[in-house]
């Protein structure tokens, strides 16, 4: 079977400008009138120079003035109306295509989001959209209308004598020629300046995002050198391909102008030998002079072509990236309970299963534990309940039904998920609670703030609650962020909480106040926890221990002690460590 044809990028461009193509037409128009309004100065010239061969004096010639007159203000008039229709459908559109893009990042699997440099979304969410606005907004309207107009105006002088027709196009041809070995090679380089963009932008996103890391391990010097680097090669890639570039653009910007060197000798000739009016050879000696400039103002629109294919291609790699397939119909739940049936998992075909035949029931209302060594499969275990994923095999069903035919966001109603790096955005303490249920009072936000065990921190800040908590939480310690993220779950209030080592982050001193506080405000509900301290998870109703992406174990604290095996030796692990801190 043929393999369907993928469509042209401009094509791309043109389906997301859906809704707007009408703004565009009308844009193509008034441009289009705008440069017709540009030459109409040349063709009063000629006017008034034939008009002064035949003997007019300023009288005949007057009204040709106002013309030309008349011409400049259309150009200004028009350009400009055309420019402003342009310029609102293009931003409508780049408006609608960072929504699309930022939606679609929330519908697909987090393997994809975590596979991909945060840096790199960056570039394509900002730099590569805004790259679309030269497209939109000039190329459309401009290049035509700076295309149309001088073969109307060729057309023209073709009509007055097909020999000085072929006079005028001869630099515009050489030139031309020029200019496609310069776009030739333009979108390989292009391709070659995004993909050099981006490890700038990678490493640039890195070293400031590890900028602690760095200073700590005093590795400032040899980690600047290392993204100086990377802004180097930047620098020097585009310095090499613009000497490479100039000299085509050079050539081009100087040959195409000079269109009287092939037309004044013959437009002489063709006068002397009696087969030219001088009337007419002026005439198209002033046209010819007017066909060059909007031909030049066209042909810096080619880098503009060569670029679409990288700007479109990179976008529609991430709308066109798979995503969790879900009904939009919400999904009729009977409970809150909880099924894994013989799942297993696996992030990329490659690296192999990261679980194994994992079957498990967790009733409403009930405290489940995940223990087991560092990459388990206890996170992995977690976000496949939340739908960060879908599992490679077997099944999960909520209530009875399948996550694949739970809407997203009925599940995300249903789950409140807080990790160990449970994020801060840089706004107030108030803003980041609130999150957890937008339309929560203050006094609903102070009261889980204050169960949390957060309130008195909170407002021993310099603002408060309204204090900015920086981006990432960074002007917050990790306890305080951890807590702050848990006010937020909490207020949330979904009947299923997970907390992927929530108590990671705090202090001794202040983890017994918040389980206390998880364990009130989770009364109730059903609660997922993973835990390396064993007064985490001690009293939980179940607790599953997992090695290699295995259930290795199940059963209550007591009920596992008495097995022996990993738990035991997990628990003994621990107290031995605690009796060392004690010793010391």
């Amino acid at each position: 079977m043929e393999s369907k044809k993928a469509p042209s990028p401009f094509a791309v461009l043109w389906g997301w400008a859906d809704g707007e193509h009408g703004g565009f037409y009308t844009s193509v128009a008034l441009a289009l009138l705008g440069v017709a309004c540009g030459m109409v100065p040349y063709f009063c010239v000629a006017a008034m120079i034939a008009r002064l061969l035949s003997g007019g004096g300023l009288v005949e010639c007057m009204p040709w003035c106002a013309g030309a007159l008349v011409g400049y203000l259309g150009k200004a008039l028009f350009s400009t109306w055309s420019t402003a229709l342009s310029h609102t459908a293009t931003y409508h559109i780049l408006r609608k295509v960072r929504r699309e893009l930022l939606a679609k990042l929330s519908r697909v699997p987090m393997g994809t989001i975590l596979d991909t440099p945060s840096g790199q979304y960056k570039t394509t969410i900002v730099d590569r959209v805004e790259g679309m606005e030269p497209t939109l907004a000039h190329l459309l309207p401009e290049m035509t209308s700076n295309l149309l107009v001088p073969l109307a105006i060729a057309v023209y002088i073709f009509v007055l004598d097909w020999r000085m027709g072929l006079a005028s196009l001869v630099t515009t041809v050489v030139g031309m020629l020029v200019s496609m070995q310069s776009a030739k090679n333009y979108g390989p380089r292009w391709q070659g300046a995004v993909e050099v963009g981006r490890r700038m932008a990678n490493a640039i996103v890195e070293y400031v995002g590890g900028i602690q890391v760095v200073k700590a391990f005093s590795q400032s010097a040899g980690s600047y050198k290392r993204y100086s680097d990377a802004v180097t090669e930047n620098a020097q890639y585009y310095v090499d391909w613009m000497a490479e570039n100039q000299k085509f653009m050079a050539v081009m910007q100087t040959v195409i102008p000079s269109v009287l060197l092939p037309v004044l000798p013959v437009g002489l000739l063709l006068w002397s030998g009696g087969s030219l009016s001088a009337a007419t050879f002026l005439t198209i000696v002033v046209l010819s002079l007017g066909l060059t400039g909007p031909l030049i103002s066209a042909m810096t629109f080619v880098d503009e072509l060569a670029v679409v294919g990288t700007n479109v291609g990179e976008i529609s790699a991430i709308l066109d990236a798979p995503e969790l397939q879900r009904p939009e119909r919400e999904a009729a739940l009977s409970g809150m309970a909880i099924h894994l049936d013989h799942v297993s998992f696996t992030y990329k075909a490659e690296d192999g299963e990261v679980l194994h035949d994992i079957s498990l029931d967790i009733a409403p209302g009930t405290v489940t534990a995940l223990v087991g060594p560092s990459g388990s499969g206890k996170s992995t275990i977690a976000k496949l309940i939340a739908g960060f994923w879908d599992v490679s095999g077997g099944s999960i069903t909520l209530g009875g039904a399948d996550l694949k035919d739970i809407p997203l966001e009925q599940l995300n109603r249903q789950i409140a998920y807080v990790s160990q790096d449970n994020y801060l955005f840089d706004r107030t303490v108030r803003e980041n609670i609130r999150m957890g249920r937008l339309d929560a009072s203050d006094e609903e936000m102070e009261r889980v703030a204050k169960a949390a065990g957060c309130d008195e921190f909170i407002r021993a800040l310099d603002h408060g609650y309204d204090t900015i908590c920086g981006g990432g939480g960074g002007h917050l310690s990790g306890g305080e962020k951890q807590r702050i993220s848990i006010a937020r779950a909490m207020l949330k209030d979904a009947p299923i909480v997970i907390l992927d080592e929530a108590t990671a982050s705090v202090d001794p001193e202040n983890e017994a106040e918040l389980q206390a506080a998880i364990s009130a405000l989770t009364r109730g509900k059903t609660l997922i926890m993973i835990a390396h301290r064993l007064n985490t998870v001690r009293n939980a109703d179940q607790i599953l221990v997992l090695s290699g992406g295995h259930i290795v174990q199940r059963g209550t604290h007591q009920e596992l002690m008495a097995q022996g095996g990993l738990y035991a030796d997990f628990v003994g692990v621990r107290q031995e460590a605690l009796r060392w801190k004690l010793d010391t």
